[in-house]
């Protein structure tokens, strides 16, 4: 039943309900509501992933007529994403259509945001221990009536005495507890002291181990690591969507969000510290310990993510020249910050490298140490969006390209997250055309068990998808396909668009067939064109004609194929047994900051000295990116490949 200026909206299958103002769009009603829809683009009309079924009828279950004539709508962007067919049965986009009466409203399993599938695991890495944070054990003498020096004057000279600890201060809460714990402690303590400057904690007795997270902040997803200072040691990892992605999936989308909603920026800070507070308790409830017992931790994210979580207005990141509002590193103590560890533990953020490369590359640099190699590297994190680093000992270069719409799954027609039921890996033979798929959540080819339940495909299984196609013939250098090859596969779509099916209706869970339009390849092109570019631009700049070694970083650069980013023209020729995939090194980097002090000077100290590189401003960018739309390049040659690309 509608109240003034409210109306109640129904979300089938899942019978969630509530009032909404008028004039909302369905996607809010559906964030506000906590409805699991989709919406790859933020709700900018831009990715066709929210499309939902307004329903005629009366349903007195709810007390409520409900008719598509409740609702406004942006005709041209539906049109755009859903079929003259869909739109007489009244499917609409969700982000594009108000709500101006009761409704209710159907989600298609294919809208429905599947539980991403977070793969950031911790890598086996060697790192000097030096932590910022140390403990001290120390007894006292306890106070007499022929001394009553003060329990901070007598803990810090017995500091001093025993371990050379000088001019220590006090973090004001643990003062606050200072007398209660030395007594309960009968004298003795453990005081944990941050960079030998001030003390951050004081606890009864000894406690020999101490407690460090290393929080990785990315676009899309967010992974913490729980570490023991005293030995190095993870004790355990825990992991999340990014809960800002309800208000944009990329950093571009949430400094509009940030600048122009009311409130806009709160919302996005407040979404984070929420959610990495969440990690918080889930990874120290694995460990057994308290969120008190963390007493430092270390953060990383892009330059936006960088300012958000700080609450820094990112607003001038996306205006020209782009400048960050810092470039150094930071600390803040957590509970000015509002996150629930040691009251008196810092967070330390790594610096920042320019606005659309920040302290995520950072740990990247300062964990694959380009800087001490003589051989020329070229680094690839390949996330939401693509950040490049170029050279050695001699030079370094970074650049940035926005990659994430394509291989994250918007702008393909059934692309998605990498969440269960998404193919992420698929083989086509080259003779029959016929295609042999994994999804997500099962080890087996869909060749192997038939009721497979694909819902879509996420970013390693387009890079095979275009990989494979391009191999096979089936689409040419130039990306277009080969309608003249016979197979069932190979069809026009209904607007007569060239498509390629990849799964059966059979084979999926969404009753209809997956497929690989012509628009999907051309995303593609463009995404990887973008990588292409920046490592070329680099090279030029630098002068080098070949790279020695290419380091995929990042957890989509770890679950890509080698041999199919190679095939498409990722990046410029290596041969395969140069390339490497290192796993998460973004959050490696904050987890060696975290364990070893001196890395945040290190990190301080290269992140001014790499030179970024804006692609956009370069003359000859449209020149060498247009060449790089090609399989795998229009001119460059790539030896290595010899014998597996088509002549």
């Amino acid at each position: 039943m509608a109240t003034p200026n409210k109306y109640t909206i129904v979300f089938q299958p899942s019978g969630l309900r509530g009032k909404v103002e008028q004039g909302s769009s369905i996607l809010d009603a559906a964030r506000q509501l906590g409805v699991s829809l989709e919406s790859v683009c933020g709700g900018k009309g831009a990715c066709g992933k929210c499309k939902v079924r307004i329903e005629e009828g009366d349903y007195r279950k709810y007390g409520i007529q409900s008719s598509v004539k409740a609702t406004t709508t942006r005709d041209e962007v539906n049109a755009k994403f859903i079929k003259p067919q869909q739109l007489k049965q009244n499917y609409r986009l969700a982000c594009q259509t108000k709500i101006h009466g009761d409704v209710v409203v159907f989600v298609p399993e294919e809208s429905r945001k599947g539980i991403q599938v977070v793969r950031k695991e911790a890598t086996d890495r060697k790192i000097k221990l030096n932590p910022a944070v140390r403990k001290y054990y120390i007894e006292l003498k306890s106070a007499t009536l022929d001394d009553t020096t003060g329990d901070f004057e007598r803990l810090t000279e017995a500091l001093k005495s025993k371990y050379k600890l000088d001019g220590l201060t006090i973090d004001y809460p643990v003062l606050l507890k200072l007398q209660n714990t030395v007594r309960k402690g009968s004298w003795k303590v453990t005081v944990s002291v941050w960079q030998n400057r001030e003390i951050v904690d004081v606890e009864a007795g000894e406690v020999k181990v101490g407690y460090g997270l290393a929080v990785d902040i990315g676009t899309t997803t967010v992974a913490g690591y729980l570490c023991d200072l005293t030995t190095g040691k993870v004790l355990a990892t825990e992991a999340m969507m990014n809960p800002q992605v309800a208000y944009g999936e990329d950093v571009m989308s949430r400094i509009g969000f940030a600048s122009k909603e009311k409130d806009g920026l709160k919302k996005l800070n407040d979404a984070i510290i929420k959610g990495l507070n969440q990690i918080i308790r889930e990874i120290t409830k694995k460990s057994g310990i308290k969120p008190a017992n963390i007493i430092d931790m270390v953060a990383v994210g892009n330059t936006c993510i960088h300012h958000l979580f700080l609450k820094i207005d990112p607003r001038y990141l996306g205006i020209a020249p782009f400048p960050p509002a810092i470039h150094h590193s930071v600390n803040v103590k957590a509970r000015d910050m509002g996150l629930k560890i040691g009251e008196g533990a810092y967070v330390h953020v790594l610096p920042n490298e320019a606005g659309f490369v920040g302290a995520d590359n950072v740990g990247v640099l300062i964990a694959e140490e380009p800087y001490n190699q003589d051989k020329i590297l070229l680094i690839i994190d390949i996330g939401t969006n693509g950040e490049l680093i170029l050279g050695n000992r001699k030079r370094l270069m970074s650049s940035s390209c926005a990659t994430g719409p394509a291989f994250e799954g918007a702008e393909i027609r059934h692309g998605m997250r990498a969440a269960a039921g998404a193919i992420e890996k698929l083989k086509i033979d080259r003779q029959t055309y016929e295609v042999q798929f994994k999804v997500i959540g099962n080890d087996k080819w869909n060749t192997e068990d038939k009721n497979i339940g694909a819902r879509g495909i996420c970013g390693s299984g387009i890079f095979d998808a275009a990989a494979q196609m391009f191999l096979a013939g089936l689409i040419d250098k130039s990306g277009r396909f080969n309608m003249k090859l016979e197979s069932s596969r190979l069809r026009y779509d209904e607007g007569g668009m060239a498509e390629f099916v990849i799964a059966w209706a059979k084979e999926t869970a969404i009753d209809h067939d997956i497929v690989i339009c012509q628009k999907d390849i051309r995303a593609v092109q463009l995404a990887k064109a973008a990588m292409y570019s920046g490592s070329k631009i680099m090279m030029n700049k630098m002068g080098v004609s070949k790279i020695d070694k290419v380091i995929l970083a990042g957890a989509f650069g770890t679950y890509i194929d080698k041999a199919s980013a190679a095939a498409i023209g990722l990046f410029p020729d290596c041969g395969m047994g140069c390339v490497q995939a290192v796993g998460n090194a973004a959050g490696d980097g904050a987890r060696i900051a975290l364990l070893n002090k001196d890395k945040r000077d290190e990190a301080d100290y290269w992140a001014r000295r790499v030179e970024y590189i804006e692609l956009t401003l370069e003359p000859d960018f449209n020149k060498i990116f247009t060449k790089a739309l090609a399989f795998p390049h229009a001119e460059d040659k790539f030896p290595s490949l010899e014998g597996i690309l088509p002549k």
